[in-house]
């Protein structure tokens, strides 16, 4: 485990596709039965091959808020880890998205994990709104990365212009606050 650190040059926003990250983890936007259906979770599985769906399975339900591990089959990302902040079919809400963004950050330094990826969980299929996404998600990993962790870079994987512009504003915003630092 590393001391604290600042999260500025530990926190990179970028414009992307998620699963040709390589990094140990990817997050996948996932719903709390982990089923693999479509948007970033439909991307990992095409990718990542039957093998991370069929540990889902195995896994079974966990609660909305909370998260789970997998290894990431065919993917250049060691791991997947899935961020339930939804019900299959349903919607992302503000605690959900805080929770279980937080408990992918802790479940990557359990793992001793190094580097992880996140995309903006909950704003395709949830419809959870973009600017607060990337608010909630940010903050959770600047408070994350104060403690100690094994952490040593977050990146946050935008799928295209509109969403990598609202999380540089939003993280500009946290710094122009002092909120990037512990």
């Amino acid at each position: 485990m590393r001391g604290k650190m600042s999260a500025a040059g530990r926190i990179e926003i970028l414009q992307g596709d998620l699963t040709e990250m390589d990094v140990d983890a990817v997050v996948n936007a996932a719903n709390n039965d982990l089923q693999l259906g479509g948007g970033v979770a439909g991307a990992i599985r095409r990718k990542g091959g039957p093998r991370i769906q069929a540990e889902c399975d195995a896994i079974g339900t966990i609660p909305v808020g909370g998260a789970a591990i997998t290894t990431g089959g065919n993917l250049k990302a060691r791991h997947v880890i899935h961020a339930a902040s939804m019900q299959l079919g349903g919607r992302t809400s503000a605690q959900a998205l805080r929770n279980s963004t937080a408990h992918a950050l802790r479940i990557a330094a359990q793992q001793g994990l190094k580097t992880i990826a996140f995309p903006a969980v909950g704003t395709g299929i949830a419809g959870f709104p973009l600017r607060e996404c990337a608010g909630i998600m940010l903050r959770e990993a600047v408070r994350h990365l104060a403690g100690a962790t094994s952490i040593e870079k977050v990146y946050f994987v935008l799928f295209d212009p509109e969403a990598l512009e609202v999380f540089q504003q939003a993280f500009r915003e946290l710094d122009a606050a002092g909120q990037s630092t512990p």
